[in-house]
């Protein structure tokens, strides 16, 4: 089984803590829709032989494509790839999208997973986001998609947002909860050199919240969100019972998954490859029929180090069986040091062949996997 991620890089407007690759001109959009799909037809071959069991639509904002382009490219998708009928597709999709006719529109092409990228209920906080949608438009877009059919909601919140308290984010979560989508992603606020956020902070005119606040936070997820019913499966992943986003899953356990469009990841197990992050170096080279791609083949400690960062961070955590019997990596013995500090810490826990992070070990997850990489 493999999964399938398209990058649409459009936006509205630039979000002030946005990093990733998008335009905010969409006069050449048709244009690069026929670039992906020409992309789609042309690397069919990258996952010989695998069903694609989830579709995923990120972005950028996906939901700013018009019913005729996104059935292009899933018409495409079907064409030329192995999809299953009991099969996710995801679409990412902002409150201001989102209305009876949209979600009609994305029902009839198939979508049964929305990502509604909310990021906070609170309206100072969305206008210093540059975010495009309002709190009214928050607060009504699950009952749209609920009445319109969907039964797998996902939506994205973020923490320590400059200015941000327990309380302020206890308010946050609440009111998420009490909308009762099945899926919850919460991140915390990382300040990339690149966006506004950054130019401001390295000017000294943003003022992120104090590492001890950022954990408080953290900690008050960890207890409200399963309290409500939300199980935390990775660091920054909560949902209810059964509903798991199956395609960021693939990411986590290291399953193959291919990426279509600008900026666009791929990986097959032994290699990743990442596409230009140029609208039109992009479209150029779809239109000479090249794969505008830079590979890189992963070393034994590439990905050993791989599996140690993703999989410490998810339920599923680190077989020390697995590592040994794969790579030849015997992790307690190889990294001792490390090793010893995060048991006598309360870092980590084991079951059977199976090692988790303890509540404590997941205010510092990405700094303990980083003790244990290879070379």
């Amino acid at each position: 089984m493999a999964g399938l991620y398209i990058h649409v890089p459009f936006c509205k407007q630039a979000c002030h803590y946005c990093d990733f690759h998008f335009s905010t001109a969409w006069q050449h959009r048709g244009r690069l829709v026929e670039a992906m799909r020409n992309e789609l037809r042309l690397q069919q071959a990258y996952l010989p032989g695998r069903e694609v069991h989830t579709v995923y639509f990120g972005g950028g904002t996906p939901s700013l494509l018009s019913q005729p382009e996104l059935a292009l490219l899933l018409t495409t998708i079907h064409e030329h790839y192995l999809v299953p009928p009991a099969r996710e597709i995801t679409l990412e999709a902002n409150p201001d999208d989102i209305t009876p006719d949209s979600l009609s529109r994305w029902r009839q092409l198939g979508v049964n997973r929305l990502s509604i990228g909310i990021q906070t209920f609170q309206e100072p906080l969305l206008h210093q986001l540059n975010r495009a949608h309002s709190r009214a438009q928050a607060l009504q877009c699950i009952p749209l998609a609920r009445a319109a059919g969907f039964r797998n909601i996902s939506l994205d919140l973020m923490y320590a947002l400059p200015g941000s308290t327990v309380a302020s984010l206890a308010r946050d979560i609440d009111q998420a909860v009490a909308l009762g989508p099945q899926h919850i992603s919460i991140y915390g606020l990382t300040i990339e050199e690149k966006t506004a956020f950054g130019r401001w902070h390295q000017k000294g005119q943003l003022k992120t919240v104090a590492e001890g606040e950022e954990a408080a936070q953290f900690e008050l997820l960890m207890d409200r969100l399963p309290e409500a019913g939300y199980e935390q499966y990775e660091i920054s992943n909560f949902a209810q019972p059964g509903y798991h986003s199956t395609h960021n899953s693939r990411y986590w356990t290291g399953e193959p998954y291919l990426g279509i469009g600008p900026s666009a990841h791929s990986f097959n197990g032994t290699t990743r490859q990442h596409n230009v992050a140029h609208n039109a170096q992009y479209e150029k080279a779809l239109q000479q029929n090249e794969i505008p791609a830079t590979v890189e083949i992963l070393t034994r400690e590439n990905q050993i180090n791989e599996y140690l960062f993703t999989r410490l961070r998810t339920q599923w955590g680190v077989d020390l069986h697995e590592l040994a019997s794969r790579w030849h990596y015997h992790l307690p013995e190889q990294q001792p040091t490390a090793w010893q500090q995060a048991w006598q810490a309360g870092w980590l826990q084991q079951h059977g062949t199976v090692v988790t992070l303890t509540r404590q070990g997941k205010l510092l997850a990405d700094a303990i996997a980083a003790n244990f990489f290879a070379g």
